[in-house]
Parts: C-alpha cells; sequence; structure tokens
C-alpha cells in the first residue's frame, strides 16, 4: 500500500525534496509518493489537518517550523532543543510526533566531509532558528568551545546560555579568531550580503560551511571564506540530503544511501 509524504511550507514549488525522497524510495524499494503542499499565511494547522487525513507524514519548510512545533503532540528531544520541527510524523494512533533534523543532518554532512568538531573551535554566525536547530548536536560532537555572534548580541547570550560550559557569546563584529570551523547560520546568503564579522576570522580557519546552499555549490558567503583564508568552504547541500535521509527513516525504519544521493544530486 502506498504511503503519501510531502513538504509544506510557503513557497515550496522550488523545493528538492520529492525529488531527493523518490531517489531514497527507489533505492530501498519502499512504496511511496512525495509531493509539494502550499501552505496559506496564517494557515498551517488547518493544511496540516486535512493533510494528515490521508497522508503519513512530512517535512516543514519556511516559514512553517515554528508553527510545525507548536502543531506536534510529541517532540524529540532534538525539536525541543532547536524549538522548531521541520519533519512531522504520523504514530499509531492518530498523535503527530515532531522531530528536528536539521542538525543532525549538518553533523553527519561534516562527517562526510571529513570535518572534525569533537575538540575543535566553532564560530557560528547567527543566533535565530537556523543556529539554535543546529546547537544540541554539535554540542553533543564535544567541540572545544561554541561561540556564538550575532549583530544582537542579548540573542546569542540566551542561546549560549542554552549550553553552559561549551558555548560563548560575541558581537557580531567582535568575534576574534583563530576558530577551526565557521557556520553562516544567518540569512545573509539568502539576502545577497555578507555576515558582518572581522575578515580576520577566515585566517587560518580550517573548514567555513554555508547553512544555505546553491545549485552550483558557491554562495556568496562560502566563496568569500575562501578567497579571505579559509582552507575549505562548502554550501548546505549536504546538509540537505543528510536531514532528508533522517527523516526518511523516522517515517520508513530504514536509513536511505546519503551519501550515494549526495553524488546522484551534484
Amino acid at each position: 500500500m502506498t504511503s503519501h509524504y510531502a513538504v509544506l511550507g510557503n513557497p515550496v514549488a522550488h523545493s528538492l525534496s520529492p525529488d531527493i525522497h523518490a531517489f531514497f524510495a527507489k533505492n530501498t524499494h519502499e512504496d511511496l509518493e512525495y509531493g509539494r503542499v502550499l501552505v496559506p499565511e496564517g494557515e498551517f494547522a488547518k493544511t496540516a489537518d486535512a493533510f494528515f487525513e490521508h497522508c503519513d507524514g512530512c517535512n516543514i519548510t519556511v516559514p512553517c517550523k515554528g508553527d510545525a512545533f507548536k502543531y506536534a503532540d510529541e517532540l524529540t528531544p532534538w525539536a525541543q532543543a532547536a524549538g522548531a520541527v521541520n519533519t512531522l510524523k504520523k504514530l499509531d494512533g492518530g498523535k503527530i510526533l515532531g522531530d528536528n533534523t536539521d542538525g543532525r543532518g549538518l553533523a553527519a554532512d561534516l562527517k562526510r566531509l571529513g570535518i572534525k568538531v569533537a575538540g575543535a573551535r566553532l564560530l557560528i554566525i547567527g543566533a535565530g532558528g537556523a543556529a539554535r536547530g543546529i546547537l544540541k548536536p554539535l554540542a553533543e560532537e564535544k567541540p572545544a568551545v561554541i561561540t556564538i555572534a550575532n549583530r544582537t548580541f542579548e540573542k546569542a547570550q540566551d542561546l549560549a546560555a542554552a549550553f553552559p560550559g561549551i558555548a560563548a557569546a560575541a558581537r557580531l563584529g567582535e568575534a576574534r579568531g583563530p576558530f577551526d570551523l565557521i557556520i553562516n547560520a544567518s540569512s545573509s546568503s539568502l539576502k545577497g550580503v555578507l555576515p558582518a564579522v572581522d575578515e580576520s576570522v577566515y585566517q587560518g580557519c580550517g573548514c567555513a560551511y554555508d547553512l544555505m546552499y546553491r545549485p552550483d555549490g558557491h554562495t556568496l558567503f562560502s566563496d568569500h571564506a575562501k578567497e579571505a583564508g579559509a582552507a575549505r568552504a562548502y554550501d548546505g547541500f549536504g546538509m540537505l540530503i543528510m536531514q532528508a535521509a533522517l527523516s526518511f527513516a523516522l517515517w520508513r525504519g530504514i536509513m536511505p544511501d546519503a551519501e550515494l544521493a549526495c553524488r546522484h544530486f551534484r
């Protein structure tokens, strides 16, 4: 019997999720269909209710991750830590489980790329939902320190306080290296601007990673970081694949070959 899944958000026409999950289904021999559902502004709960009348699970994209967090009947520890949900699953009995696979997807992609987090000095640029979503999985890798730099210092402080002994806060232009890994969790790449960090942070940096992605693998941030001194720089396409694989595993009980998918789509 065919199971039905989709990505919910606004906009969703550009989403690669149907292609990714079709690839996973083909390679795991799972019988499912995956589509796109546009959520009208202010109508997430109504849209989700209608969706779950006949469907089994969904991914959530902007701007609905906070709405999905409130909608879920149960939350995984990763969703609780993130304060946002990117995956919903209908459980036996009809209750809805909310998960967040973004941070674990990032951690998995860093491992795929050979980037060591344990014992490393990390700089996270931004203190919004994207940063909050990746902190728990990164902290579990036991880095030496995670510095959270944000234009609004109080937001960085609040986020760092949730991970005492691991995370520290800094004003965006005052963060100073050396750093082994710099992660851009701000929306700067979407806006076509560079984050206002001191240029010295890139010098001697082993890797820069942008959570945003582009079809050609180059974002404004990743290209600039490489030019400014980072040894390596990546966009977030691998994270997209890895977080999708974790959603698929939650729904189907089988982990697809995410590395094969990375090679296939790039």
